[in-house]
């Protein structure tokens, strides 16, 4: 197995330097220590030792992007109280000169830098200390030293409580000490202290067992984990079996972190062997929607973490990583998420359904794909995975990754099936297993399109459709696709009136668009757009969210009503023409024949009722 050394953008600029470089990478292994005597208080005190310093200043500086995200994040902002000591316990200067990382100079060759860490939200992204547990994601925890990244590391947690007990894909020591042999595997191991319950399940790799760890924290009881786990347990074997095959965890295991508590945030964060999952509801609360985040992420360790990006590989932690390709690395695996959630059991035909039909309306109803196709949607994510801007025109010109690509693997399942006897989209994500996931050989876009020639073995098909849906923003007709398997795409209500999809808010000024005008939409052929303040509806003056439901929920497809607005200042007034509402749902073919019928099963696996409680 290969290990990833190295950040990104280190390029060595000459024999010298590459020289001295190596020189440096040789040396004692970086020790971190952890304490959280002032959790209450979000607060975490961090050590890092380098030894075998090489002569002249030393940086050291906080990540500003993390595994499994796309946008930067800037993690330096929770840092604070920071001092350097060499190896005599002499302090030393810090020198700052950039909000990114601090410099130490006059060293002896060793160099420790103590910190304080402020952390207070759980999720993929960030870290969170408190009485009840410390949820730490790395880039947003530990600070590190460039130069030295393919160093081996070693970190000691002091856990608050004696009950807390320690999760994470380090390889551990004994002690409460782990390892890990670089900083790329170090910054992709989240890491959970808590008093967390823990189920444990192997899975066959050709005769040999890794395992699945669940470590869940939880306020809930050990029956409700139970049944969690034997769902997950469905999910991991129905996903193993479109591989063929486990992938060879780097220790022997593969973890889920699980944090279902009031005070965290709602995430799914993939890593190498591990995944965050997270919500701020409990299991009984939350009704077990959450398996189906576990799906998606468990599908990422050979997504993703194997089959993976050329652009994603090594990470640089110092800035966004985009790759036009999540298109699949995202999108595929929110195909295959809740595909594998069904072909389990855990989730019924009627719940797939319901997905699917928001997945397409979602695509085919929006205005994004107008501007741009599958790879240019995937290069924007580094302004949308979790980012903020206050000034978005988003909402309007991007169609997520995830949703988009969600469709696009549907379709191109269907047609394989329809094309080709006896080859499905499983084949095509074997091949890539083969060809890049067990030799971890990063892909190019192009390699994407040679796969697909070659297992359909018409190069010309594979031409066309990264031409068409990949490159460009073509789709499909859904409806013949979905026919084979006794399903009938069909618009929902066409004889309700649709303005588009428009969201208005009270406030202190009165009724207001709440959200950006799409094109192609009534309200947005009319000239009205968010922030303006609605006045009347076909006479009807508006003073709640109440009176704007009835006034257009009475307008019927051709219907010419007029809208009162003060926009910026001027009163506006709109004559609009009402559509049909576009909606569309997937549904059964009650005269679906047993050929349409034995097509779905092998598609989406038996019709089954679902787990109880597993909703989408």
């Amino acid at each position: 197995m290969r290990m990833v050394l190295g950040l990104a953008g280190l390029v060595l600029a000459n024999a010298a330097w590459a020289q001295e470089a190596g020189a440096q990478q040789a040396g004692a292994p970086v020790e971190y220590e952890l304490s959280f005597d002032n959790a209450v208080h979000h607060e975490a005190r961090i050590s890092v030792t380098y030894r075998d310093l090489a002569a002249g200043p030393v940086r050291l500086q906080m990540s500003r992007s993390s595994p499994g995200r796309y946008a930067v994040h800037e993690f330096a902002k929770n840092v604070y109280s920071v001092e350097a000591k060499d190896g005599r316990g002499r302090t030393l200067p810090l020198t700052r000169t950039d909000p990114y990382g601090w410099s130490v100079a006059g060293h002896d060759g060793t160099v420790t830098v103590s910190y304080t860490l402020f952390g207070d939200r759980a999720d993929g992204t960030y870290s969170q200390i408190d009485t009840s547990h410390a949820h730490l994601n790395m880039p947003a925890t530990l600070m590190w030293a460039t130069g030295y990244d393919d160093r081996a590391v070693r970190v000691r947690f002091k856990p608050l409580k004696p009950d807390w007990k320690i999760a994470t894909q380090l390889k551990a020591e004994g002690n409460n000490r782990f390892y890990a042999p670089n900083l790329q595997y170090l910054m992709d191991s989240p890491t959970e202290l808590s008093s967390h319950m823990v189920r444990e399940w192997p899975v066959d790799d050709s005769g040999t067992n890794r395992m699945i760890r669940l470590a869940v924290h939880h306020a809930g009881t050990e029956a409700e984990v139970d049944r969690f786990a034997g769902m997950a347990k469905k999910i991991v074997a129905e996903q193993i079996k479109v591989f063929g095959d486990v992938p060879d965890y780097d220790f022997g295991t593969y973890t889920f972190l699980a944090d279902y508590l009031p005070w965290v945030s709602g995430d799914g964060m993939e890593h190498r062997n591990s995944t965050v999952i997270s919500n701020n509801r409990g299991f009984a609360e939350a009704d077990f929607g959450q398996i189906n985040t576990l799906a998606h992420e468990y599908f990422h360790s050979w997504n993703v973490e194997r089959i993976r990006p050329a652009e994603l590989e090594p990470f640089d932690f110092t800035k966004a990583n985009p790759t036009p390709s999540l298109w699949l690395a995202e999108g595929f695996t929110n195909y295959y998420g809740p595909l594998t959630t069904k072909r389990a059991g855990v989730m019924s035909l009627d719940q797939w359904l319901a997905g699917t039909s928001g997945a397409l309306n979602y695509v085919l109803n929006t205005p994004g794909r107008r501007y741009g196709s599958p790879q240019e949607m995937s290069l924007r994510a580094p302004f949308v995975d979790a980012a903020e801007s206050i000034d978005p025109a988003t909402g309007n010109i991007f169609t997520s990754y995830y949703v988009y690509g969600q469709v696009i693997g549907m379709a191109l399942d269907l047609q394989l099936r329809q094309r080709y006897p006896g080859v499905t989209l499983d084949d095509y994500m074997r091949a890539l297993w083969r060809v890049h996931g067990v030799t971890e050989r990063p892909y190019a876009p192009s390699d994407l399109r040679d796969r697909l020639a070659e297992v359909t073995k018409d190069r010309a098909f594979a031409d066309q459709f990264f031409a068409s849906t990949i490159e460009g923003n073509s789709l499909p007709d859904y409806a013949p696709l979905l026919a084979q398997a006794g399903l009938i795409v069909r618009v929902a209500d066409p004889a309700a009136g649709w303005l588009g999809p428009v969201a208005v808010e009270e406030g202190a000024g009165g009724v207001m668009l709440a959200s950006q005008a799409a094109p192609g939409t009534p309200i947005y052929a009319a000239g009205l757009d968010e922030g303006d303040r609605i006045i009347s509806v076909g006479g009807t003056p508006i003073a709640s969210q109440a009176d704007w439901a009835t006034a257009t929920s009475a307008a019927k497809p051709g219907d010419r009503i007029e809208i009162v607005a003060m926009q910026r200042g001027a009163e506006k007034r709109a004559r609009v023409t009402v559509a049909a509402n576009p909606r569309l749902e997937v549904v059964r073919d009650p005269q679906a024949t047993a050929a349409m019928l034995a097509f779905r099963q092998a598609w989406l696996g038996a019709d089954v009722a679902a787990e109880a409680g597993a909703e989408d």
